[in-house]
C-alpha cells in the first residue's frame, strides 16, 4: 500500500507545481480542472503524512525497546501499543478514502428548488431549504454559488429557484438531496394554530464540460444512424 500511497503524494505535489505554472494559471479552464484535483487530494495526502509520522513512531519505539532500562522500556511498550492502535486506525480510514469515486462526483451542479403541495407555506419552506443549502454551501472550503432564476411566492419564499454550484466533490455531497422533502408545521400564514403538511422538490443536475456534451451528441448520433440503416436493411 505504501507504493500506492508514496505514488498518490507525487501527484499532489506535481499538481502543487502545475498551480503555480504561468502557463496553467493563464488558462482559466486548466487552471479550474488541476485546482479541483488538487483539493481532491488534499485529505488523503494529510491521512497519508499523518499515516507516515506514526510508521516513525512505531520504528522509534520499536528501538526503545532495546532499551536495558527498564523504565525506559516500560514506556516504549506503553507508547508502541497506542502508535500500533492508531496504526490500524489510519489505515482503515485511508482505504476508506482510496476507494474510487463516481467521476461524476466531482462536477459542479445545478440546483433547482420547487415549491409543492402546500400553497403559500409551500414557497416559504422552499425559501427555507435554500437558506439551508447556502449555508451549508457556505461552510465547504472554496464552493460557491451563482443564482440562475429566481419566482417568488406571494408570502415569502419561492414557488421556484434554481442556481448554479461550483466547488471541490459538488455532485458528490449534494446529490443525495434529490427529491422530494415534506414538513409539517403551523405556518406563520395559519391564523388558527392548525399544522399544515407542505411540500417541495429537490433537483440536483451535475454540470457537464463542453467535451462531455460533445461525446454524449456523437452516441446519440450514432444510435440515430443505426437505427437507420437498420431499418433501411
Amino acid at each position: 500500500m505504501l507504493d500506492k500511497l508514496e505514488a498518490i503524494e507525487g501527484r499532489f505535489h506535481y499538481l502543487e507545481e502545475k498551480l503555480s505554472d504561468p502557463e496553467t494559471v493563464s488558462n482559466l479552464k486548466q487552471f479550474t480542472k488541476t485546482n479541483k484535483e488538487y483539493s481532491g487530494l488534499r485529505e488523503i495526502v494529510g491521512k497519508i503524512r499523518e499515516y507516515k509520522v506514526t510508521l516513525e513512531g512505531v520504528e522509534s519505539a520499536n528501538k526503545m525497546m532495546a532499551d536495558p532500562d527498564p523504565e525506559m522500556k516500560e514506556m516504549a511498550k506503553m507508547e508502541l501499543a497506542e502508535l500500533k492502535s492508531n496504526v490500524d486506525i489510519l489505515e482503515e480510514e485511508l482505504k476508506q478514502l482510496l476507494i474510487p469515486k463516481d467521476p461524476e462526483d466531482e462536477k459542479d451542479v445545478v440546483v433547482e428548488i420547487r415549491a409543492g403541495a402546500g400553497g403559500d407555506e409551500a414557497s416559504i419552506f422552499a425559501g427555507d431549504l435554500y437558506r439551508m443549502y447556502s449555508k451549508y454551501i457556505d461552510s465547504q472550503p472554496g464552493w460557491k454559488t451563482e443564482i440562475i432564476h429566481i419566482n417568488e411566492g406571494t408570502s415569502g419564499g419561492y414557488s421556484k429557484i434554481s442556481f448554479e454550484v461550483f466547488g471541490t466533490d459538488v455532485y458528490g455531497k449534494l446529490k443525495f438531496e434529490s427529491g422530494a422533502h415534506r414538513v409539517q408545521r403551523v405556518p406563520r400564514t395559519e391564523t388558527q394554530g392548525r399544522v399544515h403538511t407542505s411540500a417541495a422538490t429537490v433537483a440536483v443536475l451535475p454540470k457537464f464540460e463542453e467535451e462531455d456534451k460533445q461525446h454524449i451528441f456523437s452516441v446519440i448520433d450514432a444510435f440515430i444512424a443505426k437505427r437507420k440503416i437498420q431499418s433501411i436493411l
